[in-house]
């Protein structure tokens, strides 16, 4: 499980603080251009989702030393260094110079003018180098967010320490980790078109580059909501997923995150990263003390770890992870109901999903989080929700069947009290959806109709 008090937690604290307050004025610059220039899908009546990922994709944005290089699966490379800039990681205190280059996507206008959006990237981090993700908004206002930095990331962690950015505000958004969030949604300011900046960087005089093959993000504006409207079951089906236990590796590594229980997120991301026949090699995992059991989830946990954040819980650090492996895509979104997520486990596709309840809100869990993460596997016949739990004392009590009307009302509110009666945050339907670079037809075709493809 994530940390007892979650960023989601202190999100909710500051939305309710500005709302108590009201809406703060302040001057955001010049506004960014509003015509769109890429494409969208609307994945539901409140989620937008947008990525950059074919040749054409990379051609239309702004390039500074980047190249595109194409192939079956296109990305963006460094072409020649733009520049050198030195970077001082904050969590190592080492100064280092990097030289880099950038591309910057055209402006895209989301169909749902949202309160939130969260960012995604697939890549490849060959050591000596590292990337930076930035967005920059435009308000429903006509005025502009500054650029907000959405992750310093590497695959590996020789280089630099991966990292989100705190304290990111202009007194009317803030990034909370790994989340783009408007202050005051009360106020009616929206964030109504954003861009995304990347920044390649690698050791200077080489010819070493990242690619990235993926740049997107899901903008989203749930309504308040403690409870939601009841489903009605459409699927019986169960996909065979690899069971694995967080709680097992409890104590060990306490560096990433104070150690195994609370590792549900990178737990969740190896289950369904061997789910499609990927794995770490004997070489990947030679860092790992011999003899601990599933020694490739404490490598998830040490990859997914985010040093400011403290925890492996980072949504997009995670989605980012599973795409490290061979052919694989990855990314953070949102789902509108169990309804969408029968339709993917109908095309063969588990999901990951962020949850937070009290223990009487779950029959059979056992426990109660501010915030966990575990796989959705499948349905029964009577359309309860079947999970792999990584929150369970062995791999072979991973597989939990809960009660559906219970399950999606702690998925999807955004509201909810937590055991003082207090109001806490809800994640909305926020999971990650990671899938084979090739998928088959009807996966391709599913994967489309949310906006993905």
């Amino acid at each position: 499980m994530n940390r007892p008090t979650s960023r989601r937690t202190v999100l909710t604290a500051a939305l309710a603080a500005a709302a108590t307050a009201g809406a703060v004025s302040s001057s955001a610059g010049p506004a960014t251009a509003a015509a769109p220039s890429h494409p969208s899908s609307t994945a539901g009546p409140a989620v937008d989702n947008s990525s950059w990922h074919t040749y054409t994709d990379w051609r239309a944005g702004s390039g500074a030393g980047t190249r595109v290089v194409a192939g079956r699966r296109p990305g963006l490379v460094i072409g020649h260094a733009e520049g050198r800039t030195d970077y001082t990681d904050p969590h190592t205190g080492t100064t280092a110079t990097w030289e880099y280059a950038t591309w910057t996507s055209p402006v895209h206008r989301s169909t749902v003018p949202a309160t939130e959006v969260i960012a995604s990237w697939n890549a490849d981090t060959p050591a000596g180098t590292w990337i930076q993700i930035e967005l920059q908004g435009g308000y429903s206002d006509g005025t502009s967010t500054p650029w907000y930095v959405m992750g310093r990331w590497a695959a590996g962690d020789g280089d630099i320490r991966r990292t989100s950015v705190d304290g990111q505000t202009d007194g009317r958004s803030s990034v909370w980790t790994d989340t783009f969030s408007v202050d005051d949604p009360a106020s009616g300011l929206r964030l109504a078109s954003y861009r995304l900046r990347l920044t390649l960087h690698r050791t200077p005089g080489t010819r070493l580059t990242p690619t990235v093959r993926r740049l997107g993000a899901m903008a989203s504006d749930i309504p308040d909501r403690f409870t939601v409207p009841a489903s009605t079951p459409g699927l019986a089906r169960e996909l065979l997923v690899p069971r694995y236990s967080q709680n097992i590796h409890a104590g060990e590594y306490p560096e990433y995150d104070n150690g195994g229980e609370a590792w549900c997120s990178p737990t969740s991301s190896q289950m369904i990263i061997e789910y499609w026949g990927r794995r770490p090699t004997a070489e990947d995992l030679a860092w790992v003390k011999p003899g601990l059991a599933d020694p490739q989830v404490c490598h998830a946990a040490r990859f997914t770890y985010d040093y400011q954040y403290e925890g492996c819980g980072n949504w997009p650090f995670n989605a980012a992870y599973a795409a490290t492996y061979d052919e694989m895509s990855a990314v953070v979104t949102r789902l509108n109901s169990l309804t969408d997520l029968e339709t993917l486990i109908r095309a063969g596709i588990p999901v990951i999903t962020s949850q937070s309840f009290l223990k009487e809100e779950l029959t059979g869990a056992g426990y109660g989080t501010s915030g966990h993460l575990m796989t959705v596997i499948g349905f029964t016949a009577d359309g309860d929700v079947i999970a792999n739990d990584p929150a369970s004392p062995s791999n072979e009590a991973v597989r939990r069947v809960y009660k559906r009307r219970e399950w999606e009302n702690i998925w999807l509110r955004t509201k909810r009290y937590d055991a003082n009666g207090k109001v806490r945050s809800g994640t909305g339907g926020v999971c990650y959806l990671y899938w084979p670079a090739r998928p088959t037809p009807v996966q391709r075709r599913v994967l489309k109709s949310f906006g993905l493809l």
